[in-house]
């Protein structure tokens, strides 16, 4: 059996969607979009389960999987969703003196995110999830 494509072409995809939220959030490297994207991530990792998080992962591509679980403190407990605001600034507080993010950078990664998954199984799987994750992922949380 080849090698998947989702894994022969990981490293193209990932730098794809780099530099699609890059541009979207009218940034300047894919580095500072790195910080940006690994921030949102872990901001919604921080509200699921350990179950939860790994379900999450299986429905991402590769490296964004990867990014997701990185630095994974599962003692840390488990946050509500909150305001637009409080997340925003949870995202920023990710290596905050080199943290570029836009105000809505959550929402610029969502967007590029729904490009890359399966809409279908993305959603269903949100709509198990406490209230908030929906809205996390389609802006409506996030103004």
């Amino acid at each position: 059996m080849p090698v998947p494509v989702e894994y022969s072409r990981a490293s193209d995809i990932f730098y794809e969607f780099l530099v699609e939220v890059r541009d979207a959030a009218d940034l300047w490297s894919t580095h500072v979009t790195y910080t940006m994207v690994e921030g949102v991530l872990h901001t919604f990792r921080r509200r699921l389960t350990p179950q939860q998080t790994i379900s999450f992962a299986e429905l991402l591509p590769v490296c964004l999987r990867s990014v997701l679980i990185e630095r994974w403190d599962l003692s840390e407990p488990t946050s509500a969703f909150g305001n637009s605001a409080s997340m925003i600034d949870e995202v920023r507080a990710l290596r905050s003196r080199h943290n570029f993010s836009p105000d809505n950078a959550i929402a610029v990664v969502s967007n590029a995110i729904l490009k890359y998954v399966d809409q279908e199984r993305f959603f269903a799987f949100l709509a198990e999830l406490p209230p908030g994750a929906v809205e996390f992922w389609t802006g409506r949380a996030h103004g």
